[in-house]
């Protein structure tokens, strides 16, 4: 696996990319990633001018590692063009929508490679995110993806899946998502962790109850989620909070590591009248790699 510079990826806020306005608010906030799409927000009619757009966005930018674009799917004929018209801007990765294995993925790693080549970027430099779960056939494939190129986080959706299958509802009258729908995010989860990159759940559309957003947010990532998308700024903050580890939690996960350094060899150890061993010394561990500084 290419080791990359770490890159925050708490939140990730979409911005239709035909609207100028919109995608300046994204770039603007405190998103960990700005995620001008090309894809659902934006009709056929618009498509050429959405691309123009975005590619100036991007140009515009300080910071264009954390500037991402959502393209149109491999089966749509469009993802050429969209790359064509990007990637001399340099965006920092590409969101590659309704990805059905590991192969689409190495699929547009070649599209990227020869344009990276044509513009005179670093090779292998632009990052790539894949939502694994918007069709049927996706579903049986969320666990082929260890191994692609480029590839350092996977999410899931249930919008799209949904059309597919026919299901007028996606959640039941406790506002959970129903059987199939939890299913897919199990999946996208266990095929992440397989692949070794970032799971990262999918959005909320009730923008405004930010409150169930931050309960879901920190709900999944006791799950195993990294990060979440989200459609509006104000869901940033909810995120973001959700998904930076607490000062107590850093403080418990250094103890768990002294812990075990201070008995090295031993399977457990106790801490704090709770008996601990091996797998939580890796889950402490891995929280201060992923915490900054840690």
């Amino acid at each position: 696996m290419t080791h990359r510079p770490t890159l925050k990826m708490r939140s990730w806020l979409f911005a239709p990319g035909d609207s100028e306005k919109k995608m300046g608010k994204a770039i603007a906030s405190d998103a960990d990633i700005a995620l001008l799409d090309l894809e659902d927000s934006v009709v056929p009619e618009r498509k050429a001018e959405a691309r123009a757009m975005v590619a100036e966005a991007i140009a515009a930018c300080d910071n264009r590692a954390r500037v991402w674009v959502r393209i149109n799917p491999l089966s749509g004929g469009l993802t050429e063009g969209d790359l064509d018209a990007i990637m001399a801007a340099r965006p920092g990765g590409v969101f590659l929508p309704k990805a059905e294995g590991g192969e689409d993925v190495a699929t547009l790693d070649a599209m990227l490679s020869a344009r990276e080549e044509a513009a005179g970027i670093a090779p292998g430099s632009t990052r790539v995110a894949a939502l694994v779960t918007e069709t049927a056939a996706a579903m049986f494939t969320t666990g082929t993806y260890a191994g692609a190129p480029r590839l350092v986080a996977m999410s899931w959706g249930a919008e799209d899946l949904s059309s597919e299958l026919g299901a007028r509802v996606q959640r039941g009258e406790d506002g959970e998502y129903l059987p199939i729908f939890e299913l897919a995010r199990s999946l996208c989860l266990l095929g992440a962790v397989k692949a070794g990159v970032a799971p990262i759940e999918t959005v909320q559309p009730e923008f405004r109850d930010l409150e169930a957003l931050e309960k879901r947010a920190r709900a999944v990532r006791a799950q195993g989620f990294r990060g979440m998308l989200a459609i509006h700024p104000a869901q940033v903050a909810p995120i973001n909070a959700a998904f930076t580890p607490s000062a107590d939690e850093i403080a418990h996960a250094r103890a768990v590591v002294q812990a075990f350094a201070d008995n090295p060899g031993a399977g457990t150890v106790a801490l704090d009248g709770n008996m601990l061993d091996r797998p939580h010394l890796a889950l402490a561990e891995r929280l201060l790699v992923e915490t900054e500084g840690g």
